[in-house]
């Protein structure tokens, strides 16, 4: 197979750096939503509110580890983890479906666990802090 452009495969490793810099915006934000408004998103949830501070806490840690590449690919699975309980959630309790409404489906967590997947497979790229 001939790629079309062959010299922009010399950022991949920039490019996983971007994705892992969004996965853990989206990670650390949403982490601290849970432990900001801890009962009410326990609540909306319908968890315990020391399962979702835990939650909060292990969205946050993930978050940082996959954005600053410590320890990447245990923070990437880490979320990996965490989403597929978000898919299975809103599948099995919440009946919700692929693309649920009002963008409240699990196609959004399904390409979260994608994204981690990139970033474990790859060991999050070349510029990582500790592996």
């Amino acid at each position: 197979m001939i790629a079309m452009f062959p010299e922009l495969a010399r950022f991949t490793d920039f490019g996983i750096l971007l994705m892992r810099l969004m996965v853990g915006l989206v990670f650390v934000t949403s982490g601290y939503g849970h432990l900001k408004n801890l009962e009410a998103r326990a609540k909306s949830i319908g968890m315990p509110k020391a399962f979702t501070a835990f939650l909060g806490a292990a969205e946050i840690a993930g978050g940082l580890g996959v954005a600053f590449g410590v320890l990447t690919q245990i923070a990437a699975l880490g979320l990996i983890l965490i989403m597929l309980g978000a898919i299975e959630k809103k599948i099995f309790a919440w009946h919700t479906g692929f693309w649920g409404e009002k963008a409240s489906g699990w196609h959004y967590d399904l390409l979260f666990v994608l994204m981690n997947l990139v970033i474990e497979f790859t060991d999050g790229g070349r510029y990582v802090l500790m592996r």
